[in-house]
């Protein structure tokens, strides 16, 4: 029987310890995150709204009334001049993932993203190792940006940090609003 398709939306209050239990399992058994220890629930509830006092959306994906994942965009850099660019981060509980949900949280997310006036969204992702995330963004309009290789130290091993991006609205062919 093929699984219902996930319904995005806002996120909730309520969600907070099912989102907590999905990137608990990311940051313990996954690359996608440079996390060592998994932050704890209270840790997970301000930087929900931080994103969300920023103006920025917190989404998640549910199927049959269970948060699938979850994905939100944030301020790529504080300083000033940054201030149309956002960082994405997306995550996947692991029996949901290969099923599209990553795809239908990002696809919202840029849409999202581009209504509040941002302009390019960057993908920091985690391990050059991760194609799944890689073909993901790819497969939604990021190009390759670059690369920092063995970046960080995770698992008794050297990682490398890919950088893609995506443009949004009118990029940089006009001057913000």
């Amino acid at each position: 029987m093929t699984p219902a398709a996930p319904i995005v939306r806002d996120s909730r209050d309520d969600d907070l310890p099912r989102i907590h239990d999905i990137y608990r399992h990311h940051v313990l058994h996954g690359t996608g995150s440079f996390e060592l220890d998994p932050p704890s629930l209270q840790e997970m509830t301000r930087r929900r709204a931080d994103v969300l006092a920023n103006g920025f959306p917190y989404l998640v994906a549910e199927r049959d009334g269970v948060v699938t994942g979850y994905a939100y965009a944030n301020h790529f850099r504080p300083r000033p001049a940054y201030r149309f660019s956002v960082e994405n981060s997306i995550y996947v509980a692991p029996d949901a993932i290969g099923q599209g949900i990553g795809r239908r949280l990002l696809e919202t997310l840029i849409a999202r993203c581009e209504a509040v006036g941002c302009r390019q969204m960057l993908a920091v992702i985690g391990d050059s190792f991760n194609t799944g995330s890689i073909a993901l963004h790819a497969a939604c309009g990021f190009r390759m940006a670059g690369l920092f290789r063995a970046s960080g130290w995770k698992f008794d091993r050297w990682l490398d940090t890919v950088l893609m991006q995506r443009e949004l609205g009118d990029a940089d062919r006009t001057p913000p609003a």
